[in-house]
C-alpha cells in the first residue's frame, strides 16, 4: 500500500468515466405486457430517449430523433404516458407533442409558446389530458390550464379546458364514469407547503369542488380505486400518508410517521401502483432511507419487502411496477417487478463502471444537535484500498449542501461521491433543517430562516467532524447547486469556517431572484425569507453579495447562460464583486447549458475545474 497525502491519490475514476457509461433513469410504466421508461444521454447533449420492452424481451427506442422531456414549471414532468397501446410524448426544445399508435407517428399538438406536461391517455375516450403552460405573453405571466386534447386532431386550440384560474395545475386522473380528479394551488405556495385535490364531472367542468387540502396541507397524487373512491397523499398528520374520499368525507387510510412521497418539483404519475387486490404498493423514506412495501388499507398495516437497497422510487399499474432503486455499493437500477409473483427483472443499469472492491465509500448517517433539534447528514470518508494518507494527516472535507432546498439527499451510490473519495477527500452531504424527507416539522424549520439554519447546519457539521477528529480544520470547503449555491455563498460571507467554496448556479442576490425568478418559484422565498417588499432589508442581509467584506477565501463559481430559474446576471455580479475586493475567483461558463448541468463535457468540465480548484487552495497535487 502506497502512502500518499490526501487529495494526491491516484484513482481509477476519471472525470470521463462520469458520463462515459452513464444514464440517467427515471420511472417507468407498464402498458399490458410493455414496460417503457426514459434515458438520459449525458454524452448525447442530455437528450432523453423513450424506450420499450417488448414482451418477447426485445427492446428499442421509440422517438431516436427526438428528446422525450418538457420545460413545464421549468423543471419539466409528465413529459409522457401510455395506455392502451397509445403513446403521447413531448419533445424539447420544440414543445410539440406527439402520438405513436398502430405504428404510426403524428404530430399532436404544436408547442411553441405551449409546454405540455401532466400526460394521461384515455383511449377509450380518444383523449388525452395534460397541463398547458401558456408563454405567449411572458415567461413570468405565464398560465396553466388542465385541458383535453383529441387523439385524432391537431389541437390548433391548445385543447378544451377543463379547468384554469389557478396558478399551478398537475395530476389529472380520470374515473371510468368520467369523474376528474386533480391537484391545483395557487402563489406564493409551493405544492408541498398547501395545494387541493378538485373533481369535476369531465364534460360539466363547471361542476368542480374541492375534495381536500386548505392552508398549511398538502395534498398530492390523487389516483382512483377500483371501488370508485379518491386515493391521494396528504401531510395532515405532518407526514404524508395516504386519504381516501368516498364521495362525501376524506379519512386517513393509515397513520404513520414517514413521507409516502417527496416534494413535487416535477410533476410525474403517482409514485404508487393500486393492486387489484386493494391493496397499495408504495415507497416511504424512514431515518433518511427509502423502503418498499404493501400497504393495506383495510387495516392500515404496512408489510416491507426486502431489497437491499437505501432509496426507491415506483410506479405502475396493479402488481407489475416499475421501480427505481439506489444501492449504497453499485449503481442503481431500474427493475420491473411482478408482485404477484414475487419476481424482479433487472431492464437497466445507471452505470456499468464496475469499481474494484473496496473502492466505494459507503456512507455513513451522522447528526448533531441544533437549536432546533437533531440535524443529519451522509458521511462519506476517503476510501482507496491501494492507498493510505501519512498517519499524522487528517483529510480536507467538501461540505455539500442539496438544491431546494426543499429537496433531501440519500446515501445511494454515485460517482460523482466516489470520484472524491477515492482521491482522498471526505464529503458531508448535509440534510440541513428545511430538507424533505423527516416530514413537514423538518421543512418547515426554513420558514424565515433560510440562509441562516440551513448555513448554520453546515458549518456545524463540519466543525463536527473536526472536533471528531475526522477531517482537517484547515482544508474544509462547501460546494452546493441552485438554492445549495446559495447556501455556500451564504456560509462563505457569514464565517470563517471553510476555506474555499464552489457554486453551481447559486443565488448571490436575494432581491435580483425575486425579480427575476420564474413563476413556479416566484414566492417561494416569501415563506423562507419574508414577505417582499416589506421584508426588503431581510432580503438584503441575507444576501451574499453584500456582504462580501467577510469573505476571505478563493471560490470557483459555475454558470449555465441558458439558465431560466437562477438568471446568470447573478453569478456575473457575483464573481465581479469578489475580484474587486482583490480575492482570488474563477467563473466558467457552460454556453448551451441551463439550471442544471445535462451535457457531458459540462460534467467533466466541473469535476476537473472543481478537482484543480482544491489542489490549488488546500495544497495538493492531483494525480
Amino acid at each position: 500500500m502506497t502512502t500518499l497525502p490526501y487529495g494526491s491519490w491516484p484513482s481509477p475514476i476519471s472525470a470521463a468515466d462520469l458520463t462515459a457509461a452513464a444514464v440517467g433513469l427515471s420511472r417507468g410504466l407498464v402498458d399490458d405486457d410493455r414496460v417503457y421508461w426514459t434515458e438520459a444521454y449525458p454524452r448525447q447533449g442530455g437528450r432523453v430517449a423513450l424506450w420499450v420492452q417488448e414482451p418477447d424481451g426485445s427492446r428499442r427506442e421509440l422517438a431516436p430523433e427526438h428528446s422525450v422531456r418538457n420545460s413545464i414549471n421549468e423543471y419539466g414532468g409528465g413529459a409522457w404516458a401510455v395506455a392502451g397501446g397509445v403513446v403521447v410524448y413531448s419533445d424539447h426544445p420544440s414543445g410539440d407533442l406527439w402520438v405513436l399508435a398502430d405504428g404510426e407517428r403524428r404530430r399532436l399538438a404544436s408547442g411553441g409558446a405551449l409546454r405540455y406536461g401532466c400526460l394521461v391517455v384515455v383511449p377509450d375516450r380518444r383523449l388525452v389530458l395534460a397541463v398547458v403552460e401558456d408563454h405567449t405573453r411572458s415567461d413570468q405571466a405565464c398560465e396553466q390550464r388542465l385541458v383535453a386534447l383529441d387523439l385524432d386532431a391537431d389541437n390548433a386550440d391548445g385543447g378544451r379546458v377543463l379547468a384554469a384560474g389557478a396558478d399551478f395545475y398537475a395530476s389529472p386522473a380520470l374515473r371510468d364514469d368520467g369523474l376528474l380528479a386533480w391537484v391545483q394551488w395557487q402563489l406564493p405556495d409551493m405544492p408541498w407547503d398547501a395545494s387541493d385535490v378538485w373533481v369535476a364531472p369531465l364534460d360539466a367542468p363547471g361542476q368542480a369542488r374541492k375534495v381536500a387540502g386548505g392552508p398549511g396541507n398538502s395534498v398530492l397524487y390523487p389516483a382512483w380505486a377500483a371501488d370508485g373512491s379518491l386515493l391521494y397523499l396528504d401531510d395532515a398528520s405532518g407526514f404524508w400518508n395516504f386519504h381516501r374520499w368516498d364521495g362525501s368525507a376524506s379519512t386517513p387510510v393509515h397513520t404513520h410517521p414517514w413521507d409516502f412521497c417527496g416534494p413535487m418539483w416535477t410533476p410525474d404519475p403517482a409514485p404508487y401502483s393500486l393492486l387489484p387486490d386493494g391493496r397499495i404498493a408504495c415507497t416511504w423514506v424512514r431515518d433518511w432511507t427509502g423502503h418498499l412495501g404493501v400497504l393495506d388499507p383495510a387495516d392500515g398495516s404496512l408489510a416491507g419487502l426486502p431489497t437491499g437497497a437505501v432509496g426507491c422510487e415506483l410506479s405502475g399499474r396493479g402488481d407489475r411496477v416499475v421501480a427505481l432503486f439506489g444501492y449504497a455499493d453499485r449503481p442503481a437500477e431500474l427493475r420491473l417487478l411482478d408482485l404477484a409473483g414475487n419476481d424482479s427483472t433487472l431492464l437497466r443499469r445507471a452505470s456499468e463502471v464496475h469499481l474494484p472492491p473496496g473502492l466505494v465509500s459507503v456512507a455513513r448517517s451522522v447528526t448533531w444537535d441544533s437549536p432546533d433539534g437533531p440535524v443529519q447528514a451522509w458521511y462519506y470518508p476517503p476510501t482507496n484500498p491501494d492507498v493510505r494518507a501519512p498517519e499524522e494527516e487528517l483529510p480536507p472535507v467538501q461540505v455539500w449542501s442539496h438544491g431546494g432546498p426543499t429537496a433531501f439527499s440519500e446515501s445511494d451510490l454515485r460517482l460523482t461521491t466516489q470520484f472524491w473519495t477515492s482521491r482522498g477527500i471526505g464529503i458531508l452531504d448535509v440534510n440541513y433543517s428545511g430538507s424533505a424527507g423527516a416530514g413537514r416539522a423538518y421543512r418547515e424549520r426554513l420558514d424565515g430562516a433560510w440562509g441562516v439554519a440551513d448555513v448554520r447546519d453546515c458549518v456545524d457539521g463540519a466543525l463536527a467532524l473536526v472536533a471528531a477528529g475526522m477531517a482537517d480544520g484547515e482544508r474544509l470547503s462547501i460546494r452546493g447547486g441552485s438554492a445549495g449555491g446559495y447556501t455556500t455563498l451564504a456560509a462563505l460571507t457569514s464565517s470563517d469556517v471553510f476555506a474555499a467554496g464552489i457554486s453551481l448556479y447559486g443565488i448571490g442576490d436575494l432581491e435580483t431572484l425575486v425579480a427575476d425568478t420564474h413563476k413556479f418559484e416566484s414566492g417561494y422565498t416569501e415563506r423562507l425569507v419574508a414577505p417582499y417588499p416589506e421584508g426588503r432589508e431581510t432580503y438584503r442581509e441575507r444576501s451574499p453579495i453584500h456582504h462580501l467584506d467577510r469573505l476571505a477565501c478563493p471560490m470557483l463559481i459555475l454558470q449555465g447562460r441558458l439558465d431560466r430559474v437562477v438568471p446568470p446576471e447573478q453569478a456575473e455580479a457575483m464573481a465581479a464583486a469578489v475580484a474587486a475586493r482583490g480575492l482570488p475567483v474563477e467563473l466558467v461558463w457552460f454556453d448551451e447549458e441551463g439550471h442544471g448541468f445535462r451535457r457531458a463535457e459540462s460534467i467533466i468540465a466541473t469535476a476537473e475545474h472543481a478537482l484543480a480548484f482544491l489542489g490549488r487552495v488546500h495544497g495538493f497535487t492531483p494525480a
